[in-house]
């Protein structure tokens, strides 16, 4: 993969719970602090053997590589000029150090999580790649006769000014909303104070007679589904024959405050009901990602409760809502501390926004979202790269302090795995009164909802449910276009609890899911019909061109 191609599997995308503070940090580190002069013998012993390793990579005698996967020294000189290796070779012995003694320390389990992660990140700073001196950096600046540093120091004040000193990832004069990005042909045909609904245009002659109905998650824009035409699935479902709506939510202020769960299933019901009045079908296919998928299930429950069978079938793109055995990093430092501070942040500030969030994500993966960026924004003096998936990335929402804080409060009770404890308008939510067949997407590499999080979560539902799994990241995976000849996917028909057995008896099939996704949706989508001429009814006529108004707030 490309360099951005990696930084695309890695961001984090959708996530709306809670971060980590500056304040969390410095803790783990006072618990590094105090766990070296507490165990003394395994600090003694492993700066003995870090001593030991580092002396003879200096004499260049070291033994220690570079990662498969690790892309920072793939300069030849960092293996062939004597300088550079042995820099290079007492740098790994550090970074090796570092698992050795935390393995013998007699930390908890989550005090050890954590000192891994705070001292991984003060290495990855360190690396020599990250230095001036980087191989690669020194040719550029030969190369271009010094320009390159001063290309450097503009791109770098520039972050600092308009980017919180963070290195950009992307170019963002390439893009425009409407312009290079979202452009499938449809109409926004209904709008409330909370999303615009947009339908888009047929592409063939006849569709399906129950519409599809895209719900994204609140803490992006919704063009995730529809960037370039060849990575639309928005345009790949009209290709096959579906009449899609999408909502694209509005972007909140400190003045939607208040705005809760019940707000947001309040305006997707009322779109529901738009998408039903316009087509003429008794109910919709409904798909939501990650948060979006939270409040799909939620929607799905209150409608369940309230008997008003509207939606038909789910489709759930990496979307956890049992959040029992949080292993992911986050989960480790989601103290009750963390998250009620979470919440006292939103409240303050009336939203969550999302650029705070995207920040945290970064810090997950450094070396590819922020490292790989310094080194080449700032030491070759280049240019980020254009790249859409990033852009998009980069394009954040705000969440309304009242929604966020439900959140929180879901992921700390594990709420709606537990009938009864979300309760909406006064109506207890219970997904096991979700009876509608459910096709539930995961990626194997995850890092922010992990597949067997997924997993565990899809048992939750009181409906048939299939599952499968992609190979790939939390945002690449639901962008998975056929063509990639590397592409593939699990299936297992079984219906099992233990997630590793269903991994173990699945069978693995080349190439994108989407075309699976299009089979199982087209069995649960009514027969065909002449697809309308325009978008839109007398009741509810085209407002405005796609890709709408909130989009670009």
């Amino acid at each position: 993969m490309s360099t951005p191609e990696i930084a695309a599997d890695a961001i984090g995308g959708p996530n709306p719970i809670v971060g980590f503070r500056r304040k969390d940090l410095l803790d783990s580190l006072r618990t590094v602090a105090g766990e070296a002069v507490k165990n003394p013998r395994n600090t003694a012993a492993s700066l003995r053997h870090l001593a030991r390793t580092a002396v003879a990579a200096a004499r260049g005698r070291g033994e220690l590589v570079p990662g498969a996967r690790d892309r920072r020294f793939t300069d030849s000189a960092w293996t062939q000029n004597f300088l550079y290796r042995r820099l290079l070779g007492v740098y790994l012995a550090a970074d090796a150090e570092l698992d050795a003694w935390l393995g013998g320390s007699e930390l908890s389990d989550v005090d050890r999580e954590r000192a891994r992660f705070v001292l991984s990140l003060a290495l990855d700073a360190l690396a020599p790649s990250n230095l001036p001196l980087n191989p690669a950096a020194v040719k550029q600046f030969i190369t271009t006769g010094g320009e390159s540093a001063v290309e450097g120091a503009r791109h770098f004040a520039g972050d600092v000014r308009h980017n919180g000193g963070f290195p950009s990832q992307v170019d963002t004069e390439k893009f425009t909303v409407g312009g290079n990005l979202a452009t499938t042909e449809g109409s926004v045909v209904f709008r409330n104070e909370v999303l615009e609904l947009i339908q888009y245009a047929p592409r063939t002659e006849q569709v399906h007679e129950r519409p599809l109905l895209i719900a994204p998650p609140q803490i992006n824009k919704f063009y995730v589904f529809d960037l370039s035409p060849e990575k639309s699935l928005v345009r790949y479902a009209l290709d096959h024959g579906f009449g899609v709506f999408m909502v694209s939510w509005r972007n909140p202020t400190a003045e939607q405050r208040d705005w809760e769960l019940a707000t947001y299933l309040t305006a997707v019901e009322e779109a529901i009901d738009a998408v039903c009045a316009i087509t003429g079908s008794p109910d919709v296919n409904l798909a939501g990602a990650c948060s979006g998928g939270i409040t799909s299930v939620s929607l799905a429950a209150y409608f369940a409760a309230r008997g008003k069978p509207v939606i038909n079938a789910l489709t759930l793109f990496v979307s956890v809502f049992d959040m029992a055995e949080d292993k992911t990093l986050l989960g480790v430092f989601a103290s009750e501390e963390t998250l009620a501070a979470a919440k006292r942040h939103s409240h303050v500030q009336g939203v969550l926004d999302g650029r705070e969030l995207a920040r945290v994500f970064n810090l997950l993966r450094p070396n590819d979202l922020i490292w790989t960026y310094w080194v080449n924004n700032y030491l070759l003096g280049r240019r980020p790269p254009a790249f859409d998936i990033l852009y998009w990335n980069n394009d954040t929402t705000r969440l309304p302090a009242a929604f966020h804080g439900q959140l929180i409060d879901i992921y700390r009770d594990n709420a709606l795995a537990h009938p009864g404890s979300v309760v909406v308008d006064g109506t207890p939510l219970d997904l096991g009164k979700v009876t509608a067949d459910a096709f539930v997407m995961a990626g194997t590499t995850d890092h922010i909802t992990p597949w067997e999080a997924c997993h565990r979560s899809s048992r939750r539902l009181g409906g048939n449910v299939e599952f499968v799994l992609s190979g790939s990241g939390h945002i690449q995976s639901i962008l998975n276009p056929p063509g990639n000849p590397k592409a593939g996917y699990y299936r297992n028909p079984s219906s099992v609890d233990s997630a590793q057995e269903w991994k173990a008896g699945a069978e693995k099939v080349a190439g994108s899911w989407w075309p699976r996704w299009m089979e199982w949706l087209g069995e649960r989508s009514g027969g065909q019909v002449a697809a309308p001429s325009t978008v839109g009814s007398a009741e509810h006529p085209a407002l405005e061109a796609a890709p709408g108004s909130y989009v670009r707030a």
